[in-house]
C-alpha cells in the first residue's frame, strides 16, 4: 500500500488516475493533459504501474493506459475506520460513499467541537 499512497501523493499522478477513471488513454492523450514534458508523463505512468494503478497494452503502435481500480480498494478499506471516525466528530460530513468531508473541517461547521 506504501507504492500506492506514494503513486496518489503526487499532483499530475493524481490527474493521470483521473482521465483513466474515465477512459483508457494513450501516453499521447495524458501528456495533453498535464503541464509536463513526454518524458516526465513516462516517469509518472511507470510509478503508477509499479504501484499497481494501471494497466498497459499494446494496440499497434501505441501503448494504452487503464486504470486498476484494485489498489484504490485497498487504501479504502484502510480509511474505513478513520472514515467512521470523522464522521462521527464532524458535523454534516457526507455519509460513507459521499467522500467530501475535507470541505467541512475547513468551514465553521468544526466550531466549538471540543475533541481532537
Amino acid at each position: 500500500m506504501d507504492a500506492v499512497l506514494h503513486a496518489l501523493s503526487d499532483e499530475s499522478r493524481r490527474t493521470v488516475l483521473e482521465v483513466l477513471r474515465d477512459h483508457p488513454a494513450t501516453a499521447g492523450e495524458l501528456a495533453e493533459r498535464l503541464p509536463i514534458a513526454r518524458p516526465g508523463v513516462s516517469r509518472h505512468l511507470r510509478v503508477l504501474r509499479e504501484a499497481g494503478l494501471v494497466d498497459v497494452r499494446q494496440d499497434a503502435q501505441r501503448r494504452v493506459y487503464s486504470l486498476r481500480p484494485e489498489p484504490l480498494a485497498e487504501v479504502d478499506t484502510w480509511l474505513g475506520p478513520y472514515r467512521a471516525l470523522w464522521e462521527r466528530r464532524l458535523p454534516g460530513t457526507a455519509p460513507a460513499g459521499g467522500h467530501d468531508g475535507a470541505r467541512h473541517v475547513r468551514g465553521d461547521c468544526h466550531r466549538g467541537h471540543s475533541g481532537g
